[in-house]
């Protein structure tokens, strides 16, 4: 008879799991759907945030050798995934309600050229801090989401491997046996949903700060362009400048 018992094949994951109750199924099914969820959130971050940096790139390039900011705008027309360049359109634009602010008030301005004061430097500021958030706000967008699924699945799959063994338990109490061989079976098919939980619980934590690491650098790089993008429009707009382009220019 022991050597019957030792020759009896353990049983394998699916059939634990097709052996478990609805409710542990039922648990399962749900860890299932958030790890899949999760992973399909991080692939497309990982591809839009691979195109961002790229395009951020190409943008920086063109902004640094381009002397018109007509050139840069129609180059970010090309560019659909550069935060950079959609804060620099945010900037132009702002710009460009100025240049038409001021051709209305030309007549009062006896020929002289349209320059920004600082109250209209302010405005463009204010544009572009807009525009940065916006752009980190897209960014961020639905990583909550891993932030749940670390936070809950754990908790679910316990949920799952409480409710086993509380399941076991009755049946080792109905039947009146408690061998190892009448408590592991039930007990194994328990804990897999505290593993389940625990697989989709730790991907999305690691990538849920390394996608938040990556969007602090995009904000970092995102001020560090706003403030490039001022000190520009102060030289270049601004009364003060003895050599200040004139805003008919832009």
């Amino acid at each position: 008879m022991l050597e019957a018992a030792n020759s009896v094949d353990p049983l394998s994951l699916l059939e634990m799991v097709s052996r478990s109750t609805p409710v542990a199924k039922g648990v399962l099914l749900l860890l299932l759907v958030f790890s899949v969820v999760s992973w399909a959130i991080i692939l497309t971050k990982f591809f839009i945030f691979r195109r961002a940096r790229k395009e951020d790139l190409m943008f920086l390039q063109i902004f640094s050798k381009s002397d018109s900011l007509t050139n840069i705008y129609n180059f970010c027309k090309e560019l659909k995934f550069s935060p950079i360049a959609r804060v620099f359109l945010a900037g132009y634009h702002e710009l460009y309600v100025y240049k038409e602010i001021g051709r209305s008030r030309s007549k009062s301005l006896q020929g002289r050229p349209l320059n920004l004061n600082s109250k209209d430097l302010k405005g463009v500021s204010l544009a572009l801090t807009k525009s940065i958030n916006h752009e980190i706000e897209k960014l961020g967008h639905r990583l909550e989401f891993l932030a749940t699924t670390g936070s809950t699945t754990p908790f679910i799959g316990l949920f799952g491997t409480v409710w086993g063994i509380m399941h076991a338990f009755r049946l080792i109490g109905m039947k009146g046996s408690a061998s190892i061989g009448g408590v592991a079976p039930g007990i194994a098919e328990a804990l897999i949903a505290t593993a389940a939980g625990l697989v989709a619980a730790i991907p999305a934590v690691v990538f849920f700060n390394y996608l938040n690491s990556r969007i602090q650098g995009f904000h970092h790089r995102l001020e560090d362009f706003s403030g490039d993008f001022v000190f520009m429009v102060e030289k270049d707009f601004m009364n003060s400048s003895s050599d200040a382009v004139p805003m008919e220019e832009l």
